[in-house]
């Protein structure tokens, strides 16, 4: 064993072989404090590209499976078994009733379908294996879904299982970040608090882009930590290339964490100034390189031989990624959405804006049961640290994921445009690190008085915090919220008084606050991987733990929030769809058939009113006759699969809708293209009604689905329009076909010359 100086704290560290980057010692309760923080840095000269000493020289090649279950020589015996245990448990729960949500959001699945058949459509993230146009998003978190497809067949399984495997994964780099600087403990916490998250146990069961976004910022802080310890350039460029595969899921919100990771390197690498700017220009070039090789073929091929960029007015990647999917989203002024709102503390058609965002009934129940803690902690290892050398990785480790778990909470809260309630978990990785970090570090100081009290205070923060989020849910489980607060200001009295506890009383006070500060969030998270949840804006936890106004909702609650018929958010039962139609604003009606989350069936009602896009009578928002709303699809018959179905090999459509969700759930249902005409919300300008009437001209299109989408778009505009004036022209000019409750236009028997 070798000592060696530690210059930031003035203690010594010890570890088992020089070039090693194991674990901290544990914390080993002897009723004092431990006064090792983490590991040392490698005994590495500034840049070099290999250790002095290769790991494990000199020791005896060990069996691969007892390498697998031991782990590191230098950590625990129980260390390793514990990850993988977390794994294990991690994977059982999150694949847990998988399939009881189906298709999930239908609009990404019908385009896993079409990646799995084309392809052209795979490359480009089509919603049909025809290449109408494309989902409003770049086409990377559809590729291991398509794969999957591809090989196991179409089913929920094949679909929702990548995304679970993201999750765990993401369990897995968080708690390789934290073992390697603090402990196997600090990662084992921030793993359990990252698995236990409500809006992660829903994400990483749900086949939207979020999943393999949060997977890829995670590497990407955990490479940007990797060139700090030694300043080795390979782990800039790795972390370059993660975020340019994320902008390929997820476009400009890849950037958010960008700011502080970059200034955290310029200041406090271990290599000379100028080589620290050389290294971020080549992580910067890494991620064009990752991220840009996509968009550059898109915006080259000639749009006459690809799909139509969905989101987009002008049939261009770039616009929809600095306008829809870009500055939109924090302005508000997304030209060809559903709206926009809010901003500056207001109340928009997005919910409620301001610092307290993440705390509010919209947004809390989601991320926020351990944010005040992680905020406590987070200053709390800054302040310990403030005296540290300027390349001292404790210190740039608290940086690192607390400058990205701030930079992304300031943009969340304020960001006026489009803003779902799952787009938080992007912040839950950082809230577990904090958290894992800020309470090893604080557990091993806890000596002196300071490091009890904060540590004591953040376990308040969090029973009190638990206590509130659980109130508003008050008929869910309503003795849990009291156990929550009593145990956690229990554990936090004996956390004051630690260090005059023996170890067994000091083993309790610190096992009981942790209990107490994720049981809300599990309570939560059971409830959530045990409903079924489909849809485009799905929400975690029990029934009412989560409203948000939206368009025309005023921010009134999910539950009721759209105008135009029934909506159930949650349930395990069938939801009919109810009402004639809404006014413009308020809050008491939904869109027509919604089942925003259930394990039940979706039949549409029958409106009256609702946005324009439709034949008059036949309401645009969902329509009547079981066509699919603007955030969920259609409840397919059997009898109208049979009909899309006849002949559907003579066409290159078997049918087309208004709005992708509407066009989604029969594609779905009949393994047959069907295009969506306008995109997500049928506000596209494409295709164009003289590109239609070609189509239908060149017996290509068989069917027209009546209703579905926005139709009438943003403010009336001629582009945006274009879907209304198809269904104009269609209901006009066609044989109309009533299948049940549903109704279709037979586009190869026209009632007029047209």
């Amino acid at each position: 064993m070798t000592t060696q100086p530690d210059t930031s704290t003035g203690t010594g560290r010890t570890t088992s072989r020089a070039g090693d980057a194991g674990p901290a010692a544990d914390a080993r309760f002897t009723g004092g404090p431990a006064p090792v923080w983490g590991p040392p840095a490698p005994t590495l000269p500034p840049g070099a590209d290999h250790p002095a000493v290769a790991p494990g020289a000199g020791e005896p090649a060990r069996p691969l499976p007892r390498r697998v279950w031991r782990g590191r020589p230098e950590d625990p015996r129980w260390a390793r078994p514990a990850f993988l245990a977390l794994l294990l448990a991690t994977t059982v729960l999150y694949l847990y009733g998988l399939s009881a949500s189906g298709y999930a959001n239908s609009f990404y699945s019908a385009a896993v379908q079409a990646g799995s058949q084309s392809w052209k459509a795979f490359f480009f993230g089509s919603l049909d294996s025809a290449n109408a146009i494309t989902v409003d998003k770049p086409p990377a978190s559809l590729w291991p879904m398509a794969l999957s497809v591809r090989i196991f067949g179409l089913s929920s399984w094949a679909i929702l299982v990548p995304e679970v495997l993201m999750g765990v994964a993401t369990v897995g780099v968080l708690y390789a970040a934290l073992r390697r600087r603090f402990s196997p403990a600090a990662g084992l916490i921030a793993g359990a608090v990252l698995a236990l998250t409500p809006v992660a146990a829903l994400m990483f069961r749900f086949n939207n882009p979020d999943a393999m976004l949060a997977l890829l910022m995670t590497v990407t802080v955990y490479c940007v930590i990797r060139g700090l310890e030694d300043g080795r350039t390979k782990w800039l460029v790795w972390a370059g290339v993660a975020v340019g595969f994320a902008f390929l899921a997820k476009t400009l919100q890849a950037f958010l964490i960008l700011p502080p990771l970059a200034v955290l390197y310029a200041v406090c690498a271990p290599v000379s100034l100028r080589k620290r700017f050389a290294q971020i220009g080549l992580s910067a070039g890494a991620m064009i390189v990752a991220g840009g090789w996509w968009v550059a073929i898109v915006e080259l091929w000639p749009a006459s031989s690809r799909p139509y960029i969905g989101g987009s007015q002008n049939n261009s990647f770039l616009e929809l990624t600095f306008g829809y999917n870009g500055l939109g989203r924090i302005n508000g002024d997304e030209t060809g959405s559903v709206g926009g709102g809010g901003g500056g503390g207001g109340t928009g058609q997005w919910g409620e804006t301001g610092w307290n965002r993440m705390f509010n009934s919209e947004i809390g129940s989601q991320i926020s049961w351990l944010l005040p803690a992680a905020l406590i902690l987070l200053v709390a290892g800054i302040v310990l640290t403030r005296k540290a050398k300027r390349t001292d990785l404790t210190r740039g480790s608290f940086l690192a994921w607390g400058g990205a778990l701030l930079m992304t909470t300031l943009v969340f809260s304020y960001m006026a445009g489009i803003f779902h309630q799952y787009y938080t978990v992007a912040l839950a990785p950082y809230i577990a690190a904090v958290v894992g970090m800020g309470a090893t570090v604080l557990w091993e100081e806890r000596g002196k008085v300071w490091a009890s009290l904060t540590l004591a205070g953040a376990v308040t923060a969090s029973a009190a915090w638990g206590y509130v989020l659980l109130n508003r849910t008050s008929d869910y489980l309503p003795w849990l919220k009291w156990l929550v607060l009593v145990g956690g200001l229990t554990g936090a009295l004996g956390l004051i008084f630690v260090t005059r506890l023996g170890r067994s009383l000091a083993l309790a006070a610190a096992g009981l606050s942790f209990v107490a500060a994720i049981a809300g969030p599990t309570a939560y998270t059971l409830s959530t991987v045990d409903t079924g949840h489909s849809g485009s804006i799905v929400t975690a936890g029990p029934s009412g733990a989560s409203t948000m106004g939206g368009p025309g909702g005023g921010g009134g609650g999910m539950r009721g929030g759209f105008p135009g018929g029934g909506q159930n958010q949650q349930g395990n039962g069938t939801q009919q769809g109810g009402g004639t139609g809404g006014p413009p604003t308020g809050g008491t009606g939904g869109f027509p058939g919604q089942n925003q989350q259930g394990n039940g069936n979706t039949q549409g009602g029958n409106q009256q009113g609702g946005m324009p896009g439709g034949a008059a009578g036949e309401g645009g928002m969902g329509g009547g006759g079981g066509a699919g709303g603007l955030l969920n699809g259609a409840d397919v018959s059997s009898a109208a699969k049979t009909l899309l179905s006849k002949n559907a090999g003579d066409y290159t459509w078997a049918a087309a809708a208004i709005g992708s969700q509407n066009s989604a759930s029969y594609q779905l249902a009949t393994g047959k293209p069907v295009m969506a005409i306008g995109g997500f919300n049928g506000t596209d300008p494409s295709p164009t009604l003289a590109q239609f009437k070609k189509y239908v001209t060149d017996g290509k299109i068989h069917y027209f689905i009546s209703g579905g989408g926005m139709g009438g778009g943003t403010g009336g505009s001629a582009s945006a329009s274009a879907s209304s004036r198809i269904s104009s022209w269609v209901t006009a000019n066609f044989k109309k076909v009533t299948v049940g409750s549903a109704t279709f236009y037979d586009l190869t028997q026209p009632t007029t010359s047209g």
